[in-house]
Protein backbone atom coordinates (compact mmCIF):
# COMPACT_ATOMS: atom_id res chain seq x y z
CA UNK A 1 0.00 0.00 0.00
CA UNK A 2 1.39 3.35 -1.00
CA UNK A 3 1.77 6.27 1.06
CA UNK A 4 -0.60 8.54 -0.81
CA UNK A 5 -3.21 5.61 -1.10
CA UNK A 6 -2.57 5.14 2.71
CA UNK A 7 -3.16 9.20 3.32
CA UNK A 8 -6.36 9.04 1.32
CA UNK A 9 -8.07 6.34 2.86
CA UNK A 10 -7.63 8.24 6.12
CA UNK A 11 -8.79 11.19 4.95
CA UNK A 12 -11.74 9.15 3.98
CA UNK A 13 -12.69 8.20 6.91
CA UNK A 14 -11.27 11.09 8.87
CA UNK A 15 -14.02 13.24 6.48
CA UNK A 16 -16.76 10.76 6.56
CA UNK A 17 -17.23 11.09 10.23
CA UNK A 18 -16.24 14.96 10.65
CA UNK A 19 -17.96 16.26 7.93
CA UNK A 20 -21.67 17.95 9.33
CA UNK A 21 -24.42 15.56 8.76
CA UNK A 22 -26.96 14.43 11.14
CA UNK A 23 -25.14 12.17 13.08
CA UNK A 24 -23.06 15.56 14.03
CA UNK A 25 -25.69 17.76 14.35
CA UNK A 26 -27.21 14.62 16.90
CA UNK A 27 -24.33 14.64 18.96
CA UNK A 28 -23.83 18.66 19.13
CA UNK A 29 -27.52 18.67 20.23
CA UNK A 30 -26.92 15.75 23.01
CA UNK A 31 -23.98 17.24 24.15
CA UNK A 32 -25.89 20.72 24.54
CA UNK A 33 -28.62 18.88 26.54
CA UNK A 34 -26.29 16.91 28.57
CA UNK A 35 -22.92 17.39 28.36
CA UNK A 36 -19.59 16.13 26.88
CA UNK A 37 -19.78 12.61 28.44
CA UNK A 38 -23.26 11.85 26.78
CA UNK A 39 -21.99 13.26 23.33
CA UNK A 40 -19.14 10.82 23.51
CA UNK A 41 -21.58 8.14 24.49
CA UNK A 42 -23.66 8.25 21.18
CA UNK A 43 -20.62 8.69 19.44
CA UNK A 44 -19.14 5.32 20.51
CA UNK A 45 -22.26 3.94 19.70
CA UNK A 46 -22.50 6.06 16.27
CA UNK A 47 -19.02 4.17 15.33
CA UNK A 48 -20.44 0.93 15.36
CA UNK A 49 -22.94 2.13 12.30
CA UNK A 50 -19.54 4.00 10.55
CA UNK A 51 -17.79 0.75 10.60
CA UNK A 52 -20.88 -1.32 9.12
CA UNK A 53 -21.19 1.36 6.59
CA UNK A 54 -17.52 2.26 5.68
CA UNK A 55 -16.85 -1.48 5.39
CA UNK A 56 -19.83 -2.46 2.79
CA UNK A 57 -18.83 1.19 0.65
CA UNK A 58 -15.72 -0.10 0.61
CA UNK A 59 -16.37 -4.00 -0.60
CA UNK A 60 -18.47 -2.46 -3.16
CA UNK A 61 -16.09 0.07 -4.31
CA UNK A 62 -13.20 -2.87 -4.60
CA UNK A 63 -15.38 -5.14 -6.08
CA UNK A 64 -15.84 -2.87 -8.81
CA UNK A 65 -12.65 -2.32 -9.23
CA UNK A 66 -11.80 -6.17 -10.14
CA UNK A 67 -15.12 -6.45 -12.01
CA UNK A 68 -13.36 -3.85 -13.72
CA UNK A 69 -12.70 -0.39 -15.28
CA UNK A 70 -15.46 0.66 -16.45
CA UNK A 71 -17.67 -0.98 -13.80
CA UNK A 72 -15.47 1.39 -11.59
CA UNK A 73 -16.01 4.50 -13.69
CA UNK A 74 -19.47 3.81 -13.61
CA UNK A 75 -19.71 3.99 -9.83
CA UNK A 76 -17.82 6.90 -9.75
CA UNK A 77 -19.65 9.12 -12.20
CA UNK A 78 -23.01 8.21 -10.39
CA UNK A 79 -20.28 8.99 -6.71
CA UNK A 80 -19.51 12.28 -8.58
CA UNK A 81 -23.10 13.45 -9.38
CA UNK A 82 -24.96 12.35 -5.49
CA UNK A 83 -21.76 14.11 -4.10
CA UNK A 84 -22.60 17.10 -6.72
CA UNK A 85 -26.39 16.82 -5.85
CA UNK A 86 -25.34 16.78 -1.90
CA UNK A 87 -23.10 19.66 -2.08
CA UNK A 88 -25.83 21.69 -4.10
CA UNK A 89 -28.45 21.37 -1.84
CA UNK A 90 -25.67 22.40 0.88
CA UNK A 91 -24.50 25.46 -0.68
CA UNK A 92 -28.75 26.22 -1.12
CA UNK A 93 -29.17 25.97 1.84
CA UNK A 94 -31.46 28.30 4.03
CA UNK A 95 -31.73 28.90 7.65
CA UNK A 96 -34.29 26.72 9.35
CA UNK A 97 -33.60 24.22 6.57
CA UNK A 98 -31.43 21.72 7.81
CA UNK A 99 -32.02 19.01 9.96
CA UNK A 100 -32.43 20.07 14.20
CA UNK A 101 -30.26 18.33 16.02
CA UNK A 102 -31.87 15.48 18.38
CA UNK A 103 -32.78 16.26 21.73
CA UNK A 104 -31.48 14.31 25.11
CA UNK A 105 -31.41 10.55 24.68
CA UNK A 106 -31.63 8.14 27.82
CA UNK A 107 -28.75 5.87 26.97
CA UNK A 108 -26.66 8.10 24.78
CA UNK A 109 -24.65 4.60 23.56
CA UNK A 110 -27.34 2.69 22.52
CA UNK A 111 -28.71 5.63 21.00
CA UNK A 112 -25.98 6.07 19.09
CA UNK A 113 -25.92 2.57 17.63
CA UNK A 114 -29.47 2.39 16.37
CA UNK A 115 -29.40 6.08 14.82
CA UNK A 116 -26.10 5.22 13.20
CA UNK A 117 -27.47 1.70 11.49
CA UNK A 118 -30.49 3.35 10.63
CA UNK A 119 -29.46 6.27 8.54
CA UNK A 120 -30.65 5.96 5.07
CA UNK A 121 -27.84 8.41 3.99
CA UNK A 122 -24.70 6.59 5.41
CA UNK A 123 -24.12 4.13 2.93
CA UNK A 124 -24.47 6.33 -0.15
CA UNK A 125 -22.54 8.82 1.27
CA UNK A 126 -20.04 6.61 2.51
CA UNK A 127 -19.97 5.01 -1.02
CA UNK A 128 -19.82 8.57 -2.65
CA UNK A 129 -16.75 9.94 -0.65
CA UNK A 130 -14.69 7.25 -0.51
CA UNK A 131 -15.04 6.49 -4.23
CA UNK A 132 -14.20 10.64 -5.05
CA UNK A 133 -10.86 10.14 -3.10
CA UNK A 134 -9.83 7.20 -3.87
CA UNK A 135 -11.17 7.02 -7.79
CA UNK A 136 -7.27 8.46 -8.65
CA UNK A 137 -5.57 5.39 -7.08
CA UNK A 138 -7.94 2.76 -8.56
CA UNK A 139 -4.97 0.09 -9.95
CA UNK A 140 -4.06 -0.34 -6.40
CA UNK A 141 -7.14 -1.12 -4.85
CA UNK A 142 -7.29 -5.18 -4.64
CA UNK A 143 -9.13 -7.60 -2.17
CA UNK A 144 -6.20 -8.69 -0.71
CA UNK A 145 -5.74 -5.26 1.16
CA UNK A 146 -9.31 -5.02 2.20
CA UNK A 147 -9.24 -5.47 5.74
CA UNK A 148 -6.21 -2.29 6.30
CA UNK A 149 -8.68 -0.11 4.00
CA UNK A 150 -11.46 -0.75 6.64
CA UNK A 151 -8.99 -0.40 9.62
CA UNK A 152 -7.77 2.79 8.29
CA UNK A 153 -11.03 4.09 7.75
CA UNK A 154 -11.58 3.17 10.87
CA UNK A 155 -8.84 5.13 12.55
CA UNK A 156 -9.78 8.31 10.28
CA UNK A 157 -12.68 8.02 11.88
CA UNK A 158 -12.01 7.91 15.06
CA UNK A 159 -9.65 10.76 14.89
CA UNK A 160 -12.56 12.78 13.43
CA UNK A 161 -14.74 11.62 16.14
CA UNK A 162 -12.02 12.15 18.89
CA UNK A 163 -12.15 15.96 17.50
CA UNK A 164 -15.91 16.03 18.23
CA UNK A 165 -15.54 14.51 21.67
CA UNK A 166 -13.19 17.35 22.53
CA UNK A 167 -15.24 19.99 21.45
CA UNK A 168 -18.85 18.69 21.69
CA UNK A 169 -20.21 20.27 25.01
CA UNK A 170 -18.56 23.29 25.27
CA UNK A 171 -20.45 26.20 25.05
CA UNK A 172 -18.03 28.67 22.96
CA UNK A 173 -18.03 26.37 20.58
CA UNK A 174 -21.97 25.04 21.01
CA UNK A 175 -22.49 29.12 20.92
CA UNK A 176 -19.99 29.30 17.61
CA UNK A 177 -21.86 26.38 15.99
CA UNK A 178 -24.96 27.49 16.42
CA UNK A 179 -24.35 30.87 15.21
CA UNK A 180 -22.53 29.72 11.97
CA UNK A 181 -24.27 26.33 11.33
CA UNK A 182 -25.39 27.69 8.20
CA UNK A 183 -21.96 29.07 7.07
CA UNK A 184 -20.44 25.61 7.89
CA UNK A 185 -23.79 23.81 6.04
CA UNK A 186 -22.60 25.67 2.69
CA UNK A 187 -18.59 25.17 3.47
CA UNK A 188 -19.34 21.48 3.53
CA UNK A 189 -21.20 21.94 0.23
CA UNK A 190 -18.52 23.90 -1.70
CA UNK A 191 -16.24 20.79 -0.07
CA UNK A 192 -18.76 17.93 -1.34
CA UNK A 193 -18.85 19.48 -4.63
CA UNK A 194 -15.02 19.68 -5.06
CA UNK A 195 -14.74 15.89 -4.38
CA UNK A 196 -17.47 15.57 -7.07
CA UNK A 197 -15.44 17.22 -9.51
CA UNK A 198 -12.91 14.71 -8.48
CA UNK A 199 -14.39 11.82 -9.20
CA UNK A 200 -16.00 13.39 -12.35
CA UNK A 201 -12.77 14.10 -13.89
CA UNK A 202 -11.39 10.44 -13.07
CA UNK A 203 -14.28 8.44 -13.97
CA UNK A 204 -15.55 10.51 -17.05
CA UNK A 205 -12.26 9.94 -19.43
CA UNK A 206 -12.23 6.11 -18.66
CA UNK A 207 -15.71 6.02 -19.87
CA UNK A 208 -15.25 7.67 -23.13
CA UNK A 209 -12.02 5.79 -24.00
CA UNK A 210 -13.94 2.42 -23.61
CA UNK A 211 -16.92 3.72 -25.61
CA UNK A 212 -14.52 4.73 -28.41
Amino acid sequence: MTPSLLMAVLASGFIYGITPGPGVLAVFGIGAARGRRAGAGFLCGHLLGDVVWCSTALIAIVGAREIGSTAFDVLGVLSGLYLFWLGLRAVRARRGSAEAPQGPARQPFWHGIMFGLTNPKAYPVAVATFTALLSSRAELLHWSMLPWLIILSFVGGLLAYAILISIVGARQVRTLYQRHELAITRLCGVMFIGFAINALVHALPGLVTNKA
